[in-house]
């Protein structure tokens, strides 16, 4: 397993405190875009750690392991995933996901994918690999991780915690762009449905369910742009400087 580094010439801030900024929240609130960038301003390294969870869903699915009703084989999955995580394809910002050299980054965002990685990320068994993988990768050095249980769960000593939310409209609004980009047939109320439905996934979950942690910074993204956002959380990080 490997993470990539930082790519070279990306703007830094030099003798930054936080060693670890974690970056939570619910479901297209703009974490892994917003990680991203902070990750390249400071020159640390990036993970995605939805897309650890997508990339499991995509391999249960291959295998024809039905994601709602099959622990047992999930966590056999989970439990035998050797995943080698780099830095997110150009012009994208999910963390690229490799398998015995095969690249699974441009099948992590399928439909089918979407509507079942939340029923593959509820399971503890699941989660436990997952969370032991982040947590090695999170030692190597300095990181920014993105997901939904990284301040509670993964790393609850983390120097900073950011928590990002956004009204499940504004969320489906962002998320229907990006669908109607990729040139998706979908309406802004499936979308809408389908975040309502992930949100009632998460936060419902025995294990690890969504939520802030209690020390985290909480940002309503509501009427903000990308770059707002992340120079709102770089003002945080100077602020422990």
């Amino acid at each position: 397993m490997a993470i990539q580094g930082p790519q070279a010439g990306q703007q830094q801030i030099e003798q930054t405190i936080p060693r670890t900024v974690t970056i939570d929240g619910p479901s297209a609130a703009g974490k892994s875009s917003v990680g991203y960038r902070i990750a390249q301003r400071l020159g640390y390294d990036f993970l995605d750690t939805g897309a650890m969870y997508r990339a499991v869903t995509w391999l249960a699915l291959e295998r024809g392991i039905d994601p709602d009703d099959d622990e047992e084989a999930l966590a056999k999955l989970a439990a035998d995933v050797e995943f080698e995580i780099g830095l997110p394809p150009l012009g994208e910002d999910e963390s690229s996901i490799l398998l015995e050299g095969r690249d699974l980054t441009p099948y992590l965002r399928q439909a089918v994918v979407e509507r079942a990685v939340s029923l593959v990320s509820r399971v503890p068994a699941v989660r436990y690999e997952m969370v032991e993988m982040q947590r090695r990768l999170a030692a190597k050095g300095p990181l920014v991780i993105t997901g939904r249980d990284i301040g509670t769960v993964v790393l609850p000593k983390a120097d900073l915690k950011i928590y990002l939310d956004a009204s499940p409209e504004e969320r489906a609004r962002r998320r229907y762009q990006e669908l109607v980009a990729a040139r998706r047939e979908i309406t802004q109320e499936e979308v809408l449905a389908e975040i309502h439905r992930r949100d009632r996934i998460d936060q419902s979950r025995s294990t690890s369910p969504l939520r802030p942690a209690d020390d985290a910074i909480i940002i309503n993204t509501d009427g903000f742009t990308l770059d707002q956002v992340v120079e709102r959380i770089l003002d945080l990080i100077r602020a422990e400087r």
